[in-house]
């Protein structure tokens, strides 16, 4: 990228001043000149000509290198790398002919070669850290471009010329429908020659957006020639109503060294007022590049004042309101600014800071980064990676609307250099379009029995972020849910049921659950979950084991969870009416067994009606005595002796056994309670009470949209625990009441710092944090962007504390919670439910 080159200096022309012979002062001087003024294409030939006169071998290989410099600040990488390859076959004296070398091959994509110059760099300059990061950023580039993010990035084919074109803006927000860009087509308004690019001035464009969303083709910004003129004009910027915008003027007169400044004008009618420079810096400085916020009251900038980190920085000016002058220049600090460049900010609604840089790691030329805002510190680049990033330069990123939830679409503009189909030479402007990840989760449910499809199933998901939805299955027993109901990040606990029929001569079911997630999906999915409900036997079923005391009939705690299949299909069902049968052996009078066998069964219904909430309607309490001895229908083996299918325990068998042991296990086995359904047709109490629900778009019923939850499962010593996001990476969280903070174990945070998820940057304490063999020490704290435990339950910049004693990833206290809002824990449910959420 041409202007790129603004910004280089002229240091090593300084370094090897002393070798220039006096033969070939003029030629040489004046090319060196040339070169300092960024008049690369002149100074090639001045260069050629001061080659081929003089004799002197070192400064054949200065003025070698020299080219190469002007053909890779003119961005023509094919020439560059011949002319750096010549200067090293002639033994270019300094190490750094290996970095720009292996720059170009990387800006070319040839990283393998890229790796073996930077491995010559390192023999040479083993204490320069640069080789070692550019020799592991080849594997990196690598890894990206195989496994590139959702991107899509397309050349705009109609709208680009021959020339550079690049720095898009959007000139409307509403619709996103305008866009303005700079070009040096030969179109533009100014001269058509530059020293700097070696075509013409540049200027501003804009292109329109149709209702079919087709882009025009290219008109000048303004026929009047008001904003552009003979000079560059550059980026630009727009305030919120479109009605003032920023852009940056370099000024061109012939023998004088003139800087760039950023230009305000403002809109009269259907015309541009004349623009007026801001004047932020001095005049052989350069201020260009400019982004404003959306409350037009802070500005970012790019220039090369003094105050920097070296090359171009990013800069920021502020002011108390739109009408007032702008304050001094603040740079924006060392975790955005290198000894590199910076370039082409893009501050997007929301805040988030888009870049470019050519000095944090990256692919080749320049990296598209971005960064947050947070507690007053910039987050650590994010390099963007492939395939908005490439070996070439890539920059002038824009995006529509404010930054998106996870998993949405997004379409943009960038700038790239990058040499694929359908671009046209030098800068060209792309279109990127992120799709947004998609769910849908479908399956079938079956009669498990004979494996038939069923229609009229009942699916219910209880998701993670606490909304519930249901369905049922169509004809084919399909059920569908769609990707506006199925979420990114969201676990759903699934389940399914089958109405009791009207007639009993058809089956009941019992309920099936299952999970899904879409955790840790990074791609659109279409899950399938596949159900088979077992049909509910029409005779009685025989519960497990509830004993009692001898001739007593309280209900024991240790038998009440014989009872837990019954209260699930009821809670099923809530349509059925069930019977609890109660059986005796026969070793008492029939008086006295159907009284006992009777008692039992109803303390069995008290247990369901006053601890499990059961409807008394629906459970009829039946003793059947001795009456009905069990016919075994599978063989049973119990305390050691064995009855095989078809048994019928009547007394005359029983009394037939030969040891008592057999005759005490018959018994056993007589004295059971079953449960039968004997209608499904009873009509809930509370059936015409209207339940709090909201229709989608699809006609399913969403239930309780507003509910806050997060499931935990108890722990081995009773402890809470769960599932939580910190900075979006899975993490189990434990629940400790009295904690105060957030606390994080040391493998939980040293796998997060090797894997980029925090770095040094999000310690108080920054490098000290980190001890000399890369460990984090114990006590340490640093800041999680986000701590989720659920779509709505989002804590912000959390503290957290290191332990090197605690064996829970995350643990967090009452206090840590109630700063999502008001909460109770209900161990029945095993649910944490927020009745409130702060944001």
């Amino acid at each position: 990228m041409r202007l790129i080159r603004f910004f280089t200096s002229a240091l090593v022309i300084i370094l090897l001043s002393t070798t220039v012979v006096v033969a070939q002062k003029n030629y040489s001087a004046e090319a060196d000149k040339h070169f300092e003024l960024r008049k690369y294409y002149e100074a090639i030939d001045l260069y050629k000509k001061a080659y081929s006169q003089t004799r002197n071998k070192p400064e054949k290989r200065r003025i070698l290198y020299q080219i190469a410099e002007c053909y890779l600040q003119s961005n023509d990488l094919r020439r560059a790398e011949r002319q750096y390859e010549k200067a090293i076959d002639a033994g270019f004296p300094l190490p750094v002919v290996y970095m720009k070398y292996a720059k170009v091959l990387k800006m070319a994509g040839k990283y393998e070669d890229a790796k073996l110059a930077y491995e010559k760099y390192m023999e040479k300059e083993p204490g320069d850290r640069r080789g070692q990061i550019g020799y592991a950023y080849c594997d990196s580039a690598l890894a990206w471009i195989d496994n590139p993010t959702r991107w899509e990035v397309e050349p705009m084919k109609r709208q680009n010329s021959r020339e550079n074109d690049f720095a898009p803006s959007y000139a409307e927000t509403k619709n996103y429908s305008v866009v303005v860009f700079t070009s040096s087509s030969t179109d533009a308004t100014g001269r058509k020659y530059d020293e700097w690019t070696g075509q013409s001035f540049t200027d501003l464009f804009y292109i329109t957006k149709d209702k079919k969303d087709n882009w025009s083709r290219p008109q000048l910004f303004d026929e009047d020639k008001i904003i552009n003129t003979e000079h560059n004009e550059g980026t630009s910027t727009f305030n919120k109503k479109a009605n003032t915008i920023y852009f940056s003027r370099c000024l061109k007169v012939k023998k004088e060294k003139l800087g760039c400044d950023i230009y305000f004008s403002k809109k009269r009618g259907r015309s541009w007022g004349e623009p007026e420079a801001l004047n932020i810096a001095a005049d052989s400085l350069k201020v260009v590049q400019p982004t404003i916020s959306e409350d037009e009251k802070t500005m970012y900038f790019v220039s090369d004042m003094p105050g920097g980190y070296g090359g171009a920085d990013i800069w920021m000016v502020r002011r108390t309101s739109s009408s007032k002058p702008f304050g001094a220049p603040e740079n924006l600090g060392p975790i955005i600014n290198t000894t590199g460049n910076e370039m082409f900010p893009y501050l997007r609604e929301d805040g988030v800071l888009y870049f470019s840089s050519d000095g944090h790691p990256g692919m080749g030329g320049l990296d598209i980064f971005r960064s947050t805002m947070i507690n007053g510190r910039w987050t650590e680049p994010e390099n963007m990676k492939y395939p908005i990033n490439s070996p070439g330069d890539d920059f002038g990123i824009i995006l529509e609307g404010g930054e998106k939830a996870y998993g949405q679409e997004e379409n943009g503009f960038m700038t790239s250099s990058r040499d694929v189909r359908g671009t046209r030479g030098g800068d060209d402007l792309f279109q990127i379009h992120l799709p947004p990840i998609l769910f849908t989760l479908t399956g079938v449910v079956r009669d498990n029995q004979t494996l038939q499809r069923m229609p009229g199933a009942k699916v219910v998901i209880k998701g993670s972020d606490g909304t519930v939805k249901e369905t049922v299955t169509d004809e084919k027993g399909i059920y569908r849910f769609n990707n506006e109901q199925i979420l990114p990040r969201t676990t759903y606990d699934m389940e399914v049921t089958k109405d009791p029929p009207k007639k009993t001569d058809k089956p009941i079911y019992f309920g099936e659950t299952g999970k899904e997630t879409t955790v840790g999906y990074r791609e659109s999915a279409d899950l399938v979950h596949d159900f088979k409900l077992e049909p509910i036997p029409p005779d009685p079923i025989v519960l497990p084991e509830i004993r009692y005391e001898l001739a007593e009939w309280n209900l024991q705690d240790e038998f009440k969870d014989s009872l837990s299949d019954v209260v699930e299909i009821m809670n099923q069902h809530p349509n059925i009416v069930v019977e609890l049968i109660s059986h005796t052996d026969f070793r008492a009078s029939h008086e006295f067994n159907d009284t006992l066998s009777f008692k039992r069964s109803r303390s069995c219904v008290e247990y369901l009606i006053k601890e499990k909430g059961i409807d008394p309607d629906r459970l009829i309490p039946v003793g059947r005595g001795e009456r009905e001895p069990r016919k075994l229908k599978k063989t049973i083996t119990y305390d050691g002796v064995t009855f095989k299918a078809g048994t019928h325990l009547t007394e005359d068998y029983i009394n037939g056994l030969r040891t008592t042991r057999e005759k005490e296990a018959a018994h056993q086995l007589n004295r059971r309670t079953e449960f039968r359904i004997v209608r499904s047709d009873y009509v809930p109490k509370d059936a015409n009470v209207k339940l709090d629900t909201a229709f989608d778009v699809a006609g399913l019923i969403q239930v309780n949209p507003d509910q806050m939850v997060v499931n935990f499962y108890v722990g081995e010593n009773g402890e809470i625990k769960g599932t939580a996001y910190a900075n979006e990476l899975t993490v189990e969280f434990e629940y400790n009441e009295p904690l105060q903070g957030v606390s994080m174990s040391y493998d939980q945070a040293m796998y997060m710092l090797r894997r980029k998820w925090i770095t040094k940057n999000n310690f108080t304490e920054g490098d000290q944090a980190i001890l000399e063999d890369g460990s984090i020490k114990d006590g340490a704290e640093f800041v999680l962007n986000s701590l989720e435990f659920g779509r709505n339950m989002v804590l912000r910049s959390v503290s957290v504390t290191v332990s090197y004693d605690q064996a829970s990833p995350i643990m967090i206290g009452e206090e840590g919670l109630l700063k999502i809002g008001k909460f109770t824990v209900d161990r029945n449910k095993s649910q944490i439910i927020f009745e409130t959420a702060e944001y």
